[in-house]
């Protein structure tokens, strides 16, 4: 039976903490990374009966969850990855902030490009090292915005980083990288002896046709310095499980790396595992191509709607994620769009100065909602601006 997205469950239960509740009852969620979206059936049934059977008791990741894990890159790629290589983590924050210890110094940072996930710019913080950034540059055709690497930044600040983390699909800018571009970046990443930390959680999230390529999956030698970090949380709608994987070939670093979640005692629970055993069997496969047609209408919408009620706002047309990212600087508006829209339109979007300096104009908005839910907030933002 298709699934019906225009029908979502609602949130607002006073007992517990989400997005729904974070704001006041009149305000819309448009802001954190997760959609509104039930989980497909066969996750749910896969809970329920872990539930059913009474013992909640410690997992640890199972040879036949790395064997899935590892045929899933094989499916999606024809990258073959050996079972041993995948290593589950509590997530993608802790997996690049767990890279970002052992393969980070005081002096050698970790590269990100700009404007990219908020969490990135938490790195430098938590693990107290360099934080270079390698902005990237912005076009404009007609409202329609695209950024592309500024390959002189980027050579310029790889050779004081240690590590670079790589955001593919882009967040909150929603490009692929090219194949073209991946290579380059590798290939400078490898000549200075910068390890390659690639966050790809959005990687399956396509809109229209759309195809991805995993970084590793370029070269054995790029493969060789690279560390993937992958997780079904968004693809399936699953993250408050809190389970992920750092796909690591290098047994040196993949060591190493291992030591240190060991070290921290990053334990994924059981119900994060199960749940990613179902999410990359395939099971979920017929949901996620409903899921992707119905997220790609939901963006045209939004770019549509944009174009014509709200012209002078600028906005990106993602080629993957659920997240589009719009600049209301033409506004001149007195406060951030993101506290305008909150207190005049009662929309929370994401405020776009988390995700690196200059971007203080613009803000995040997460179409993985219903149909109804984008418009209303959408309608509420056009009558704020025109009043």
């Amino acid at each position: 039976m298709p699934t019906n997205f225009d029908r979502v469950p609602n949130r607002r239960n006073p007992n517990r903490y989400n997005k729904w509740n974070y704001y006041p009852k009149d305000v819309l969620p448009l802001w954190v990374a997760d959609m509104d979206f039930p989980a497909p059936q066969p996750i749910l049934d896969t809970l329920h009966k872990a539930v059913d059977h009474g013992v909640l008791g410690y997992e640890l990741p199972s040879t036949t969850l790395k064997e899935t894990v590892a045929a899933r890159m094989d499916k999606l790629y024809r990258w073959k990855v050996k079972p041993e290589a995948v290593v589950a983590v509590t997530g993608i924050v802790s997996g690049f902030s767990v890279a970002a210890r052992e393969f980070c110094t005081p002096k050698k940072g970790v590269l990100i490009q700009t404007p990219v996930y908020n969490e990135f710019h938490e790195v430098k913080n938590n693990v107290g090292i360099p934080q270079l950034d390698a902005p990237l540059v912005k076009h404009i055709a007609g409202n329609i915005l695209s950024y592309e690497i500024d390959w002189d930044i980027f050579m310029k600040q790889v050779k004081k980083a240690g590590m670079f983390l790589l955001c593919n699909p882009h967040n909150p800018l929603g490009i692929i990288f090219s194949r073209k571009d991946l290579l380059k970046m590798a290939e400078i990443c490898i000549r200075n002896n910068v390890l390659i930390v690639s966050d790809e959680i959005h990687s399956e999230l396509l809109l229209d046709e759309n195809r991805f390529t995993s970084m590793a999956k370029l070269s054995s030698e790029i493969a060789n310095h690279t560390i993937t970090l992958i997780a079904p949380s968004k693809t399936f709608n699953v993250p408050g499980l809190f389970c992920g994987f750092a796909i690591i070939p290098n047994k040196e670093l993949r060591d190493r790396y291992e030591k240190e979640v060991n070290h921290l005692r990053l334990h994924v629970s059981s119900m994060g595992l199960f749940a990613a055993q179902t999410a990359f069997s395939g099971q979920c496969d017929g949901w996620l191509a409903e899921l992707r047609r119905y997220l790609t209408a939901n963006r045209d919408f939004l770019v549509d709607y944009v174009t014509e009620y709200m012209p002078d706002v600028r906005l990106t047309v993602p080629d993957a994620t659920y997240l589009a990212w719009l600049d209301f600087s033409e506004y001149k508006l007195k406060k951030s769009p993101y506290d305008f829209f909150l207190k005049k339109a009662k929309v929370a979007l994401s405020d776009g100065k988390i995700f690196g300096k200059d971007s203080e104009g613009y803000v995040r908005l997460n179409f993985g909602c219903s149909r109804s839910t984008l418009v209303e907030a959408l309608e509420r933002m056009r009558k704020s601006l025109s009043s």
